[in-house]
């Protein structure tokens, strides 16, 4: 057993092969989180994934799961180490949600997506953009993360501290949270695989909100296999949150059909993206797949409806951050000095910017204007994808429209900036699941495609994506 320790890599093994192992007492839970534990103290002063390394909790759980495999009782992902993004509670640990207004707040309970994961081995909280806001995890209220694949560019956003994790081998899986793309692009960003599942597929509850009707959990994993395991086990009807529910679908395929949206192959797409994608979607023709133009003609106006209703409801869920509640930073003479005392040093730019702008398209006189418009475009790009998914059983498609972009420089570009989310915001706006894959490098830089299905279809989707991903392994 010693002598295949120093042969193996204990970091870099995929969720199955760190079970076999475990199962087959190859290495104890304890070695193999001891082994990540090691990995995050060489590696991650350089990376800075992590915001807190939860040592004495990650040796514990690993005893206990250590326990359990001796008797039997282990499942799939007992002992496995994994990293939680900062905005999911994880009782008696700190959540910051990247922010300096919750520096010091513990969770005084466990997220249902953390109880369901009970078993695994937490080693630490992945740093983010704060509250979710960005796409680059540069606006984290703490430092920037560096992309794993080259230090001097971002990890994409808002999850590039749980991407970086699992692309730097600091761990096995990792959640994310995405409300426009923040799982998806991170993924691309780091060469990984991340899903997004259909909006009430995974429960909210313990997830620190940042747009309520967009947000959702998922996973980020090594391969497509690893996102199947994590995302059977987390999912599921909760009755701490109302809009969970349990409906998976299974559509059969005889010959898959392959939807490729005109609309995402056009201006400001990267030529090296582009070709890589095709090249995939060439792969599946040539396996027997039928590739069939369509066409999304609201995919134009996504960008700009996402940054009406997420600001806007972003702006109601960070109201009850004003310093009393949560994270007293500083005093003031009157409540309404105090309130505002609190506000300005709580949050960060990126923060403010979208509280003012959500609040602008909420009150009175602008609602009718920008607010209500955005939520009927939000129902024609929704039918957009009904209609489509009559005749194809997938989209695919690029998962961004860049490569990794250098850490500050696009700072001051927002513009530019919000973007790289043009491929991905349609379908949190839709609630559909969706799944970014690597196929490809430029550069040596991660190229990302996405594949989108109907909704609670993820069954289909991981077949779909596995018949790509396998011939790579």
């Amino acid at each position: 057993m010693r002598c295949l320790k120093k042969m193996i890599d204990l970091t870099n093994l995929t969720i199955k092969q760190a079970h076999s192992s475990l199962k087959e007492k190859r290495f104890s839970s304890v070695e193999l989180t001891q082994a990540f534990l090691n990995r995050i103290d060489e590696k991650d002063k350089e990376i800075k994934a992590y915001l807190t390394v939860t040592t004495e909790l990650a040796l514990k759980q690993a005893k206990a799961a250590d326990e359990k495999i001796k008797k039997g009782e282990m499942d799939i992902l007992t002992g496995i180490p994994c990293a939680i993004k900062d905005n999911m509670m994880i009782k008696n640990i700190k959540c910051t949600a990247g922010s300096k207004f919750l520096e010091n707040y513990i969770s005084p309970y466990n997220a249902t997506v953390i109880e369901k994961l009970k078993d695994c081995v937490f080693l630490g909280k992945t740093n983010l953009d704060e509250f979710a806001m960005g796409s680059s995890c540069e606006n984290s209220a703490y430092f920037s993360t560096s992309n794993p694949r080259d230090l001097e560019r971002v990890p994409g956003g808002s999850s590039g501290g749980s991407a970086a994790a699992v692309a730097s081998d600091q761990c096995i899986f990792a959640l994310g949270s995405d409300t426009g793309g923040s799982i998806r692009q991170p993924a691309c960003f780091c060469g990984i695989t991340g899903l997004k599942p259909t909006y009430g597929a995974v429960s909210r509850y313990g997830l620190i909100a940042f747009a309520s009707s967009l947000d959702q959990i998922g996973p980020m994993t090594k391969n497509i296999e690893d996102a199947e395991i994590v995302f059977n086990a987390i999912k599921g009807i909760d009755k701490m949150d109302s809009t969970s529910c349990d409906e998976a679908r299974n559509r059969e395929i005889n010959k898959i059909k392959i939807g490729v949206p005109k609309e995402y192959f056009g201006k400001g797409l990267d030529f090296e993206i582009e070709k890589a994608v095709k090249d995939a979607i060439s792969f599946y023709e040539k396996n027997g797949a039928e590739i069939h133009e369509i066409s999304l003609p609201h995919t134009e106006y996504a960008l700009a409806c996402y940054y009406i209703i997420a600001p806007s409801e972003a702006s109601a869920n960070l109201a009850r951050f004003d310093g009393i509640r949560y994270g007293k930073i500083s005093s003031g003479e009157s409540l309404i000095d105090y309130y505002l005392q609190n506000r300005t040093k709580g949050f960060g730019d990126e923060v403010k910017k979208r509280i003012i702008l959500g609040t602008y398209t909420l009150s009175a006189g602008y609602y009718d204007e920008y607010y209500k418009k955005a939520l009927k475009v939000r129902t024609l790009i929704k039918q957009d994808f009904e209609k489509v998914f009559e005749k194809v059983d997938v989209i695919i498609g690029p998962t961004s429209p860049c490569l990794p972009f250098k850490i500050g420089e696009l700072v001051d570009d927002p513009l530019a900036m919000y973007l790289s989310d043009i491929y991905t915001v349609s379908v949190n706006l839709a609630g559909l699941p969706a799944i970014s894959i690597p196929c490809g490098k430029s550069n040596g830089l991660p190229i990302g495609m996405q594949l989108i299905a109907p909704a609670f279809m993820e069954n289909n989707l991981f077949k779909i994506a596995k018949l790509y991903d396998n011939t790579r392994n």
